[in-house]
């Protein structure tokens, strides 16, 4: 590719790295921890808010039971933590979850995995990027006033980061992370000292609303129901976890003990934010809504359409910090900015996963190999194509397409554990050191609880969000299943095919002779040249070969084929109906029935011409012919390429493309101070 076109390339993702430094890329856990982090971190701006939005459905007196659900999601967050811990130790090639299923429960299950992560690694960034333009429209009202703009353009700006490279990407993600992080803990901590200590009474802006309850005195089944979608909805929280047993291989030395140190960090920031902003949403009142426009009652009167229903974490902070607020402000910025890179979990785990799953055979192999960054390019862009589209659709509502979360992720997690008991069950069954048993039998009941416990989360998930969306994430998981069955047996089919035999098979015997064909229209450089190549080749047999359209035509060709005295034989084959690939493809074909051992080879005298139009008004035919004998076994096709002038301006062109040199890219140096202008008269 020319300077030129290559130059917008260059400016966007950086110059290319060669694959020796792909050792350079690799992270410290200060910046493994945001960019393999940043989902479950983040997703505590939106876990909170899911939960209580599910509650306002039996009204504010079912708030109550918010501490409770959040109890749970910590126990679970814990549990799964700690499963993943064993899963990065005894696996640290980067497959994650779907090597473990596929190493212990076989590859049907481990396909199931791979189908369910592809499927949640998509939504990461559509609910991520429209969650974080919400939360950016709390304070810029333009920003939700176009918010599927907005979302994919944030989505464009994303994957063009990645692109650069994982650490390079890392170390822009790392800044608003942390202070995304720092801007929670700080909330919390002053939200605690003000109401404990100093007494003051906060109030979140929606604290002297009320809710109408869409079902009022729920009791029995159908509150343990509500409570049970409630949690469903707070295990958004737990997403991304299984992001970092993908990307093990991205960590510095020693990999697995900096990918599990990852992992516990993760875990304790992610329970801690999510925790503290539960009591202060609790501590100021804060009223939420599924349908806020009829819903949430201001002075007796319904809130009407117009009303934007700010997030959770919005109206904490402003009942913290002060509506307007230098605080406020910052740590809305950041929590826009966290959301928008949370993103970044699927865009390291997606094309990684792809890569692997490419590597089996069970995806196109253009996903296995690593662009000019050394980040995995095609995955990359694939994962914002499907993210773009469905942001596009769902209109970038995170609450709509919240719904279609976390099944995956489940799926995965339950999977996965059950892979590691039988893992351990494996090796226990052959180790006698019993100091090592014992650490076995641990990291067993780990496993083993954590299977139980998400085993259950995935049935209330689907129990609870099957009809509010989550059969749409079970579609988009059958239809990468079957996509990827439909490839593998495609790969494996061709590799059968054109595997070697072990005795000597057709392809392998030397043909009995070589017949040469020249396709002829008429006597120019073209075919002459075409000729000269054909007869250096040396073939049994050599012929040209034209088709008779026009009688006069072929008249003329005969006349100066014999005057020049060509000495290749001209056979002249006459097409009634005036075609042109027909007559030679059955001619071929009759030659291959004549000599099934003979191999046919066509020459076909091609121009090389300089600008895109040409290509409309030249070989044309020469394009059908080779595409019909393309599918005709024993023939081999060869183009005589014959550059016109066009061409040779063409190369001119790119070759004067090549010495451009982009504006200060080339230093002449300083100015030789004994030089003097002309002289001028005035």
């Amino acid at each position: 590719m020319s300077k030129l076109t290559d130059l917008p390339k260059r400016i966007l993702i950086g110059r290319a790295l060669r694959s020796d430094k792909l050792g350079e890329t690799l992270l410290p856990k200060r910046i493994a921890l945001p960019v393999f982090a940043s989902d479950p971190l983040s997703s505590v701006a939106y876990a909170p808010g899911e939960v209580l939005l599910v509650l306002s459905i039996a009204g504010v007196s079912a708030y109550h039971f918010s501490p409770w659900i959040a109890v749970a999601v910590v126990v679970l967050m814990f549990t799964v933590v700690a499963s993943y811990r064993q899963n990065v130790r005894a696996y640290p090639s980067g497959g994650g979850d779907y090597e473990v299923a596929t190493t212990n429960l076989g590859p049907k299950a481990g396909l199931t995995v791979a189908s369910a992560l592809l499927v949640d690694y998509v939504l990461t960034v559509a609910v991520s990027i429209s969650s974080g333009v919400e939360n950016l429209g709390s304070a810029i009202p333009f920003v939700i006033e176009h918010k599927t703009f907005c979302a994919i353009g944030a989505i464009v700006l994303l994957t063009v980061m990645n692109l650069r490279g994982v650490k390079e990407s890392g170390k822009l993600f790392a800044v608003p992370t942390y202070l995304f992080v720092a801007g929670i803990f700080l909330m919390i901590l002053w939200g605690a000292f003000r109401g404990l200590i100093l007494g003051d009474t906060m109030h979140a802006p929606t604290s002297d609303f009320e809710i109408k309850p869409e079902h009022q005195g729920l009791a029995g089944f159908a509150l343990v129901f509500l409570l049970l979608r409630a949690f469903s909805s707070g295990c958004a929280a737990l997403t991304g976890v299984e992001a970092i047993s993908n990307g093990v291989p991205a960590f510095r030395k020693p990999k697995s003990r900096n990918a599990a140190t990852t992992l516990a960090l993760m875990g304790l920031l992610a329970v801690t934010m999510f925790c503290g902003i539960i009591g202060l949403a609790l501590a100021t009142d804060v009223k939420m809504a599924e349908n806020p426009a009829v819903d949430l009652i201001r002075d007796g009167v319904p809130v009407g359409a117009g009303f934007t229903q700010d997030p959770v974490i919005a109206q904490v902070a402003e009942a913290v910090f002060g509506h307007g607020s230098f605080l406020f402000m910052v740590l809305a910025a950041a929590t826009a900015l966290v959301l928008f890179l949370a993103a970044n979990t699927a865009y390291n785990g997606f094309p990684l996963l792809g890569s692997i799953l490419a590597q089996d055979r069970y995806l196109p192999r253009q996903l296995h190999t690593r662009g000019d960054r050394l980040a995995f390019s095609n995955g990359i862009v694939l994962l914002a194509g499907a993210a773009i589209l469905l942001v596009w659709i769902y209109g970038a509502d995170s609450t709509h397409l919240i719904q279609l979360y976390i099944v995956g992720v489940f799926v995965s997690f339950t999977l996965s554990q059950t892979g590691m008991v039988r893992h351990w069950n494996r090796l226990l069954a052959d180790e006698r050191d019993r100091a090592r048993r014992r650490h076995m039998v641990r990291s067993r009941a780990i496993n083993a609880f954590g299977a139980f416990f998400c085993g259950v989360v995935l049935v209330i998930v689907l129990a609870t969000k099957f009809t509010h969306g989550a059969w749409v994430a079970l579609l988009g998981m059958v239809i990468f299943y079957g996509t990827m069955t439909a490839i593998r047996k495609h790969y494996d089919r061709v590799a059968d095919e054109i595997a070697a035999d072990e005795t000597p098979a057709d392809e392998s015997v030397r043909p009995s002779r070589v017949h040469a064909i020249v396709l002829v229209s008429k006597l120019h450089r073209p075919t002459l040249r075409a000729l000269a190549y054909a007869q250096l080749i040396r073939a049994d047999q050599l012929e040209a070969l034209s088709i008779s359209v026009d009688p006069d035509e072929t008249k003329a060709l005969r006349e100066d084929w014999e005057r020049r005295a060509i000495n290749v034989p001209l056979k002249i084959l006459d097409s009634p109906y005036r075609e042109v690939t027909r007559p030679v493809i059955e001619y071929v074909k009759g030659l291959r029935r004549q000599s099934p051992r003979d191999v046919v080879s066509v020459y076909i005298p091609e121009y090389v011409v300089g600008h895109w139009y040409e290509h409309l008004l030249h070989n044309q035919s020469a394009l059908r012919l080779k595409g019909r004998l393309l599918f005709t076994p024993g023939v081999m096709v060869t183009s005589v390429p014959y550059q016109l002038q066009s061409s040779e301006a063409a190369k001119k062109r790119a070759r004067k493309r090549a010495d451009w040199s982009a504006p200060g890219s080339v230093r002449r140096g300083p100015v030789e101070r004994g030089h003097k202008g002309p002289n001028r008269k005035g």
